[in-house]
């Protein structure tokens, strides 16, 4: 259990830390700007491309494994959509529910978490998963929010924004160079490597304090009836159904398993309070979905690091 809390508490007391300054410095949230840019632009991109350009290129064309974590991903939005149909009976709204349900906070929490219990070798399934599911935010997203809406916005123009969204977000964009470095097999210099091995290193603590700031920056006013069906999904139902998946699949590496069942485990990312303000729908049950996900997330994202740990969540699971 101590080898648990050590994962743990250090990871949940930066969002904690990050949280108590939040609330004790009332900083608008514009003050933030400049440390997401960081860690978004900056930080994160420079960490997938350091561990990503030193990984054997073979290792990052496992096609079956990007099936099956997006398929179970897509069921959990799936599953969330319907929940958010039957609670609002309106296709927006209903949308923002269903990231709620599937979008797990991989940008900012992913990578530090998965790299520290499962070590490097978690870095591939962890930057296969990010990308295969931010499409899943960029492509299905606007045409939810187009089908649900007033307004009409033209097929070419929506194609073009979702591209964009996909291929300019610095993430997949470090991700590709990052790859095709392990192609080549080419090397930063070693004075740019020093460089970006000091932004990889910034990553986690910085993102994690930014996720507890930002956090503190959403009071709690509105709690809608449809969260905890929404949650149970995301915190509960999303990673058991990847962790089942993979093991009926067989065949994967038990580091690529236990990375993809701690991805799904993490509470709704930031980007469901975000997308909701963009679209203007939902807001403020968004930001409690954000809010209370992240809270219950210490207790249930603890639970699978210690079932994982102590190997009592076994990678074949029906005996194959």
């Amino acid at each position: 259990m101590n080898e648990v809390l050590s994962l743990a508490l250090p990871f949940f007391g930066l969002i904690f830390i990050g949280f108590g300054c939040g609330k004790v410095n009332k900083i608008p949230p514009e003050g933030l700007a400049w440390l997401n840019f960081f860690i978004i632009y900056v930080s994160l991109p420079a960490l997938f491309f350091q561990l990503l350009s030193k990984t054997p290129i073979e290792q990052l064309a496992n096609w079956g494994y990007v099936a099956a974590t997006s398929f179970a991903t897509y069921s959990a939005l799936t599953f969330g959509f319907l929940i958010g149909i039957l609670m609002t009976g309106r296709i927006r709204e209903a949308t923002i529910v269903a990231v709620g349900s599937a979008y797990s906070n991989i940008g900012y929490m992913g990578p530090g978490l998965t790299l520290a219990a499962l070590g490097p070798e978690a870095t591939v399934p962890t930057a296969l998963i990010f990308c295969f599911d931010t499409v899943v935010l960029f492509v299905l997203i606007p045409l939810f929010m187009a089908f649900g809406g007033s307004d009409r916005e033209s097929v070419g123009a929506m194609a073009l924004r979702i591209l964009k969204g996909i291929f300019l977000h610095p993430f997949v964009i470090s991700t590709i160079v990052g790859v095709g470095a392990a192609a080549i097999g080419f090397r930063p210099p070693a004075f740019i490597d020093k460089i970006l091995s000091y932004l990889m290193q910034a990553s986690a603590p910085c993102a994690l304090f930014a996720l507890g700031v930002t956090v503190a920056q959403r009071p709690l006013r509105q709690v809608p009836i449809e969260l905890a069906p929404v949650l149970l999904i995301k915190l509960v139902l999303h990673p058991l159904f990847v962790w089942l998946l993979l093991g009926w699949i067989g065949g994967f590496d038990p580091v690529w398993v236990m990375t993809a069942t701690l991805m799904a485990s993490l509470p709704p990312a930031l980007n469901v309070f975000v997308i909701a303000r963009q679209y203007d729908v939902y807001v403020e049950r968004a930001s409690s979905t954000v809010l209370i996900g992240t809270v219950l997330s210490v207790f249930t994202v603890t639970m699978v690091l210690y079932l994982i740990t102590h190997g009592l969540l076994p990678t074949a699971p029906f005996g194959r």
